[in-house]
């Protein structure tokens, strides 16, 4: 089995264990490094960007030694790079939890019970409940649900299929700092801009993607395709606004508008004006568009990687001048 095998097999079964298992409740390895990570923040915190991004060079820098030297402890080992890619995809996947926790508000919104779902928001999202009734809770998951998918199963796969193990675990790193001190409060506004910037930039092809097999997976691909164009860049990230454009027009809602984190205000544009609005029922049809769009990018990942790894292989036996070329040695022209 060669390494673009083991990184496919891997990956097919840490996307396996992430359906069957979801994110185990205790001793979770993202939860480790946060805990890390917000230790490191408390003695290295200063109000200078400079500060923050030697925090997060630390930070995502000791994550991807890490996974590299782990990686390479296994080398020689088909099965041994398989375990380990299956073991880090398990780690950084989360499609399967989020998608839960979507389904549980959605429940309590399908009983009547606003105060449950009030409560259990913050699970999935920053924002503040209080104040949200039926429809805006239902648009807040959904929102999520959209986000979510590209940060939490695409973006993930995505750095995985072109760096292995450290893409993987590097990536989770990069998404997390930027969860933990990348949003635009006091105290890091400075600080945490290398690790919003960073998040920003590992982001761009994933968001992009989900946006795209959104379109291949929606029971519309033509209006999914429309709002996407049209809405995408409307957003005020870079990233967040192509997957929930497209889901917008996927699900045929709209999206977007007025949101409350905490004291803070924001009024977004609208993705999918024209579309009707959210309702509770867009929930499930949310997670199950999540789904085959994370099945959807699992086969195009592995495929790519495979793909990238057969190339290289050709590259490299493609030497002339009296090298090897495809194996075989090629006498020098004279």
């Amino acid at each position: 089995m060669n390494r673009g095998a083991a990184f496919a097999l891997g990956a097919v079964a840490g996307y396996l264990a992430d359906a069957g298992f979801a994110d185990p409740r205790r001793g979770h390895p993202v939860a480790a490094f946060g805990t890390a990570a917000g230790r490191l923040e408390r003695l290295l915190w200063r109000d200078r960007r400079a500060a923050g991004a030697a925090y997060t060079a630390l930070c995502v820098g000791a994550v991807a030694a890490g996974a590299a030297l782990a990686q390479g402890a296994v080398r020689h080992s088909p099965a041994g790079r398989a375990a380990l890619t299956a073991a880090a995809t398990w780690t950084v996947l989360g499609g399967t939890s989020l998608t839960r926790e979507a389904r549980t508000i959605g429940r309590s919104l399908d009983a009547g019970d606003l105060a449950a779902a009030r409560d259990r928001l913050p699970h999935l999202c920053g924002r503040d409940p209080s104040s949200l009734d039926e429809r805006q809770i239902a648009r807040a998951v959904v929102e999520s649900v959209a986000e979510n998918t590209a940060d939490a199963v695409v973006n993930a796969l995505v750095w995985g299929s072109l760096a292995g193990v450290p893409g993987l675990l590097a990536f989770r790193a990069v998404n997390t700092l930027d969860a933990m001190v990348g949003h635009r409060s006091p105290r890091h506004a400075r600080f945490g801009w290398a690790s919003a910037r960073l998040d920003d930039l590992a982001g761009w092809p994933g968001a992009r993607l989900t946006a795209l097999l959104t379109v291949c997976a929606a029971p519309r691909p033509a209006t999914a395709w429309q709002i996407w164009r049209r809405d995408g860049s409307a957003h005020p990230s870079p990233n967040a606004g192509q997957a929930e454009a497209a889901f917008a027009g996927a699900l045929g809602v709209r999206l977007g508008g007025t949101l409350r984190y905490g004291e803070r205000t924001e009024h977004r544009p609208v993705l999918g004006e024209g579309l009707r609005p959210v309702g509770v029922d867009d929930i499930e049809r949310a997670c199950l568009l999540s789904r085959r769009v994370g099945l959807l990018a699992l086969g195009v990942t592995v495929a790519g990687h495979v793909l990238l790894r057969g190339a290289r292989r050709t590259a490299g036996g493609q030497r002339v001048g009296g090298q090897r070329v495809g194996g075989q040695r090629e006498g020098g022209l004279n």
